[in-house]
């Protein structure tokens, strides 16, 4: 019945599309509207993933997930660039690679209870993120004492988005061939074939790209609807909502007792965030609007670097446990508030 509940949810996604360009419906309306229509996708991201990792192991899978899920964030963020609001983009990538490994991490550990996970492969993509953090703070460190938004920060950013994309690459090769030899096994009869849950994969990624960036453009108008200022908006709510999808994924997994594909989707798509999506989005940003520099606040890249010492200190013996979980969540909540009061 439940899943019957969800298929037929997915309804809402061109509920929400028509809502928006049918009867130009109010921001708030369409913020709601789009994040119920979230969570059938954030099921069906899940399940694909769930199905392809019969095929392709758990770190391809938890691979495929963060790619497949950070996709509409790429998207979602040259639309911010091109409307003029790089804070935005900055802060939302920010709280991306926080909520990714304490909140994400925290609720699937919660969710799934003591299990493995793959501590190899988790701590090499938090030493990249940790690293990616010592890197960003070359431009982000002349921002904290002028415009943040200036030309000499974004030509700072130019070697810095390049180095980042090259070790990306490096880890990416490195982990898949990690998995490779280790992931190998024979698929659930059950399963549906590695073809349809990658075609189910890229549907579900095209409509949570149509409807996160229906919600982002809703957000603004939200947000002063409820009192709430534009970085709280950007590196929490957008974050969260942006990646609800890709959450839910993990979640779901988890649930099911897949411990060490949820954790997988988690780091690695912070890893990604930290390390291809900000880079990217960086170097392309000229195409859509003014070069976008990676000049954090020190709010943002403190609380980037500490999630990711506490991660790797969490996952470090190779076990989750339902209490470290609820330990990460807190964290989170005391980093939201962090955000609200900075």
């Amino acid at each position: 019945m439940a899943r019957r509940i969800l298929w037929a949810s997915l309804a809402l996604t061109p509920l929400v599309v028509i809502a928006r360009f049918g009867f130009d419906a109010g921001a708030t309306l369409l913020f709601c509207l789009a994040a119920l229509a979230l969570l059938p996708l954030a099921w069906l991201i899940g399940e694909a993933t769930d199905h392809a990792a019969e095929h392709t192991g758990h770190g391809v899978g938890g691979f495929l997930n963060a790619s497949f899920g950070n996709a509409p964030e790429l998207i979602i963020a040259f639309f911010a660039v091109a409307d003029g609001l790089p804070n935005v983009v900055r802060g939302a990538i920010a709280g991306s690679v926080v909520s990714n490994i304490l909140l994400v991490l925290g609720v699937a550990m919660i969710a799934g209870g003591d299990g493995r996970v793959d501590a190899r492969s988790l701590r090499w993509q938090l030493f990249a993120v940790f690293g990616a953090m010592i890197l960003i703070l070359i431009p982000s460190i002349p921002r904290w004492t002028g415009d943040p938004s200036r030309h000499a920060l974004y030509v700072a950013t130019l070697p810095v988005a390049a180095v980042l994309l090259a070790a990306y690459v490096v880890i990416t090769v490195r982990n898949l061939r990690i998995h490779r030899a280790a992931d190998r096994k024979e698929a659930n009869e059950k399963a549906w074939t590695l073809r349809r849950s990658l075609a189910w994969l890229a549907v579900a990624t095209a409509a949570t790209a149509i409807v996160s960036e229906i919600l982002v453009h809703s957000l603004e108008d939200f947000g002063h609807a409820v009192g709430l200022h534009e970085f709280f908006i950007a590196a929490v709510i957008v974050a969260i909502v942006g990646n609800a999808a890709e959450h839910g994924g993990a979640v779901v997994i988890a649930h099911r007792g897949n411990t060490e594909l949820a954790t997988e989707i988690a780091i690695s798509s912070s890893m990604q965030v930290a390390v291809f999506v900000a880079p990217a989005v960086a170097l392309l940003s000229w195409i859509v609007g003014a070069g976008l520099p990676l000049s954090f606040r020190v709010v943002e890249v403190v609380t980037m670097a500490a999630a990711a010492v506490f991660a790797t200190l969490v996952i470090w013996d190779g076990r989750s446990r339902r209490w470290e979980g609820f330990v990460l969540v807190g964290v989170y909540g005391a980093v939201a508030v962090a955000y609200f009061l900075s």
